[in-house]
């Protein structure tokens, strides 16, 4: 449930090409004088007693560029060896520490992200100049931390029964909601390899502002025009399939890439809530397709939007359709987990009566035009306990965390040289 380590999805040999190409740009191409060796070392901030140096920052720089995150590397670089140097200062007081052994399993899960090995990974940074010693400061001091909130948070932490009822929407009095980005990339056989590499490569993205970025200009979801931001939405009006994956996100995770019908999706975690008002479960959905052909064509999109100006509901189709092929037109009523999950998301951002035309069928050459006809409530567990639990435990200790953090900063003496 903890994400703490930051994802490394590209394969060794897209990060090998990236080293490789640092490396012939010069990055040490020389080496250092017994002067410019002593400047390395040099600090470069301070952060109350603790020293900096120059070698550090350049070393984070380097492994930032490495690894794709965007933004200015070297501010990003500064910002979390600042954020470091404070964590490890506490986790110094208490006397808190992890065994070597649980450094090299990050390091192993780490690389096994890039699909490789520890020993393939290292050595592909080490191509670029990024030393071991950087990459396991960088692993141990996340782990580090994540256990010390652990441990010193964990039992405040922890949900109630009646908290998870709440959240489950079964005590009338609340439930959980997640605000989320979407991109949804439409994929046809000839175009599987391309759409594979592209998700492949927005799921490692950094920030927000790089998968709206993304967003805008992949996505085939009518959010691409809000960079894939969607608007809040209760855990139980998504798909059962996709539940647990979406409350495994932590705040500005991405999802891997999910197949769907001649699409792939990713999600972005942009936060979660607990809600009062109660968040309904479902017995059965009812929805309207009608299949228009020409997929995406500006001329199909120029009928569908005619379309929207003249149903105001679900029956009005039946005469759009009237003298058409009967499979022009399907009119369902199933359970949220029977429905095809790349429609069952579409109608979860409806209200009864709204439309979407983010969908097609047939590789692509029809578009889906998809109208909510309505909801049918239940109480139910579609989301399990566990997860339920597992999403609010881990949204308290990130909050904990954060403001623990924010503490030490507003205390810290911090200077740069």
């Amino acid at each position: 449930m903890q994400k703490i380590l930051t994802p490394l999805t590209r394969p060794m040999s897209r990060l090998l090409k990236s080293a490789t190409a640092l490396a012939l740009a010069g990055t040490l191409a020389v080496p250092a004088t017994p002067s410019q060796a002593q400047g390395l070392f040099a600090p470069a901030i301070r952060v109350n007693q603790d020293v900096i140096t120059r070698y550090e920052l350049e070393q984070r720089i380097l492994f930032m560029e490495i690894l794709r995150i965007p933004g200015d590397a070297e501010k990003e670089a500064r910002k979390t060896l600042i954020d470091e140097s404070l964590k490890r200062q506490i986790l110094a007081d208490v006397d808190f520490a992890i065994a070597p052994e649980d450094v090299q399993l990050g390091i192993d899960e780490f690389a096994a992200r890039g699909q490789m090995s520890a020993e393939e990974f290292l050595k592909a940074v080490g191509q670029a100049g990024v030393s071991a010693e950087t990459v396991r400061d960088f692993v141990g001091n996340q782990l580090s931390w994540r256990d010390y909130i652990s441990a010193r948070f964990l039992s405040r932490a922890r949900p109630t029964e009646e908290e998870i009822d709440r959240a489950l929407g079964q005590s009338g009095g609340g439930g959980l909601r997640v605000l989320l980005s979407e991109i949804i990339i439409p994929v046809t056989p000839q175009t599987l390899d391309q759409v594979d590499q592209l998700a492949q490569d927005i799921s490692g993205l950094k920030s927000y502002d790089a998968f709206s970025s993304a967003a805008t200009q992949y996505s085939a979801s009518d959010t691409k025009r809000n960079g894939g931001r969607m608007d809040w939405l209760t855990v139980s009006s998504l798909p059962p399939s996709l539940q647990p994956v979406i409350l495994a996100l932590n705040p500005g995770d991405i999802s891997a890439p999910i197949s769907l019908p001649n699409a792939v999706a990713l999600f972005q975690m942009r936060g979660l809530q607990e809600v009062s008002g109660g968040a309904p479960q479902y017995a059965s959905i009812e929805y309207a397709a009608y299949y228009l052909p020409g997929g995406r064509s500006q001329e199909t999109q120029s009928l569908a939007q005619s379309l929207r100006q003249k149903v105001d509901s679900c029956d009005d189709l039946y005469g759009i359709a009237k003298g058409q092929p009967e499979q022009a037109l399907d009119r369902v009523t199933a359970k949220p987990s029977e429905i095809p999950k790349d429609i069952s998301l579409e109608l979860a951002k409806l209200d009864p009566n709204e439309i979407s035309t983010s969908l097609t069928r047939n590789n692509g050459q029809t578009m889906v035009f998809l109208m909510l006809c309505g909801r049918a409530q239940k109480l139910g567990e579609d989301t399990s306990r566990q997860d339920i639990a597992n999403a609010l435990t881990q949204q308290r200790l990130e909050s904990f965390a954060t403001s623990l953090l924010e503490r030490l900063r507003a205390d810290a003496v911090i200077t740069s040289e």
